[in-house]
């Protein structure tokens, strides 16, 4: 048994350092990306969700896992300010506070999976919605739809879509938020999986947006689908597929 479980972990550190050799890879070249640590603990969550055998209420159930994980993630891309508290044991404490106020915006449907993991640990956070489909003949964006926090110029924005493909959809909610008044650099895109075309298209148009991801996968396929993948995110945990 022992013999087995040294191979098993001696696999899964192989994996998870193929992971991170990718990831490094594109991180170099797009510097404004930031990926979770891969750990055992992530590529398991990952790999149940990637699994096409996986019911819909274990989809949402580790999906929602990693979602919380990934917007603390992203919490740590903001800027904070030296703060003073006093314990209980009546000794000051040198920590830290967040410096500016954020809000959420969904890219719908999708993002909207994100929002209750935003909420477990923002709470009271503002959360607006613009509507982007993608056309799935041309794999172009189309907006139908915003809703946005009336001071949203002054907050960060955590910019809310599961998936990162073509960048298409998130680049075209990127300048709706600019025509809104919001700071390019203000914007950090949180993502559960992205692909290098996608990164990559993102930083060429918008260089000062922050992305943060759980992880990288390999390539699109001919009809814009990230690979490996894990599928029509929405469709999955919505159940409409």
């Amino acid at each position: 048994i022992s013999s087995l479980c040294i191979m098993s972990r001696g696999r899964s550190g192989s994996l998870v350092e193929e992971h991170t050799a990718r990831i490094e890879k594109l991180e170099l070249e797009c510097p404004n990306l930031r990926t979770m640590k891969q750990t055992p603990q992530l590529l398991a969550l990952m790999t149940i969700i990637r699994d096409k055998a996986t019911s819909r209420d274990d989809f949402v159930f580790f999906a929602d896992r990693i979602i919380r994980l990934l917007v603390e993630e992203g919490l740590s891309e903001l800027p904070f300010v030296e703060k003073i508290v006093t314990t209980p044991c009546e000794v000051d404490f040198m920590g830290a506070g967040f410096s500016q106020k954020i809000c959420g915006v969904s890219i719908v449907r999708a993002g909207e999976s994100m929002e209750a993991g935003l909420r477990a640990v923002c709470r009271g956070v503002s959360i607006g919605k613009i509507l982007i489909q993608r056309d799935e003949e041309t794999a172009m964006p189309k907006l139908f739809y915003t809703k946005l926090p009336e001071d949203i110029r002054q907050r960060k924005v955590l910019l809310l879509d599961p998936m990162l493909a073509t960048g298409g959809s998130a680049i075209a909610a990127i300048k709706v938020l600019l025509e809104s008044g919001v700071d390019e650099s203000n914007i950090i895109f949180i993502n559960l999986l992205c692909c290098p075309e996608g990164v990559q298209a993102m930083m060429k148009t918008y260089s000062k947006v922050r992305i943060v991801s759980a992880a990288v996968d390999e390539r699109l396929n001919e009809r814009k689908f990230i690979l490996p993948g894990l599928g029509d995110f929405g469709d999955r945990y919505f159940g409409t597929c």
